[in-house]
């Protein structure tokens, strides 16, 4: 595993896989009390630009659990916020902190942060990806399916930072990965050009119940992400139809999972019914965040 966690592509089909196999160790010891103290002494700097329940919340118990500290930096607290350079900020804070973690809008700001800093920087969620959700993801789907060779993973909505980082991580651990999004709203081009490195396992459709058809697991995320809520009704109008109901699970397989980052917005991208139906996965899955992003700590920072 790299230095730094950026985005999915920066893991390598094994580096994802034993995190994944550190990350059920660790669940399986917090579930049974054993102590894993790792990161005693480690402080984690945690950088927020974006508003955040579950990064968080899981990545501050998880530095506790570690036996680390972890410092909430809010962009309102930080020089960055009135105009400090991000390589001076790295610089500066790579003198005090053993790691970062930022959650922001550009993904060249995580990139700069990673370029003149000295210590590891993990990306908690930018415009572009959002790394530590797709691990945890990976995590909940293993737990459930027991492997990845040979299933369908589906998601419909915007192509957004989730869709490209689903995109990228189900690829790269053996996955066929389809994918439903109305015109203008495609996953970013450099995703694209990735998955055609997987010949016959990746499908851009415009089709909901297409894309699900035989899937295994489906996603789905908000139709307006942070940032985005100007543009609310414009993509209302957009993503109607493109909602996780009961015509897009009765194409998917009897036994699918279904999954979402949260928050939900129920009647918009999942109907209640289908929300409800599959809570146990989809809680399990935000509760995996907390695991898979300690694996990562764990990783880079001991």
């Amino acid at each position: 595993m790299k230095k730094h966690l950026l985005k999915m592509a920066d893991l390598t089909r094994d580096d994802i896989i034993e995190l994944l196999n550190l990350a059920d160790q660790l669940k399986y010891e917090l579930k049974h009390g054993i102590s894993h103290r790792h990161l005693e002494g480690k402080t984690l700097g945690m950088i927020f630009q974006k508003s955040s329940t579950r990064t968080r919340v899981s990545f501050e118990t998880g530095m506790y659990q570690l036996g680390g500290n972890a410092l909430f930096l809010s962009s309102k607290d930080l020089q960055i916020g009135r105009g400090e350079p991000v390589e001076d900020t790295a610089r500066v804070l790579s003198r005090y902190l053993d790691g970062i973690m930022i959650r922001t809008f550009e993904q060249k700001e995580v990139e700069d942060l990673a370029e003149y800093g000295s210590i590891p920087i993990i990306n908690g969620l930018t415009d572009y990806c959002h790394p530590c959700q797709v691990l945890a993801d990976l995590m909940t789907i293993r737990e459930y399916k027991g492997q990845f060779d040979g299933l369908k993973m589906t998601y419909i909505g915007d192509g957004n930072n989730m869709a490209n980082s689903l995109i990228v991580g189900g690829l790269t651990v053996g996955m066929k990965v389809s994918v439903a999004c109305p015109e203008g709203y495609h996953p970013d081009r450099s995703v694209l050009d990735f998955a055609k490195g997987f010949e016959g396992m990746f499908e851009l459709t415009d089709s909901p119940v297409g894309a699900a058809k035989d899937a295994d697991v489906i996603f789905t995320d908000v139709w307006a992400s942070m940032g985005q809520e100007g543009e609310a009704q414009i993509r209302k109008k957009a993503f109607a139809g493109y909602q996780v109901n009961d015509e897009v699970m009765s194409a998917a397989r009897q036994d699918a999972i279904v999954q979402h980052c949260l928050p939900a917005h129920r009647e918009e991208e999942i109907t209640a019914k289908v929300f409800e139906a599959h809570a146990d996965e989809i809680f399990d899955e935000a509760e995996n965040r907390l695991h898979a992003q300690k694996a990562v700590m764990v990783r880079l920072l001991k």
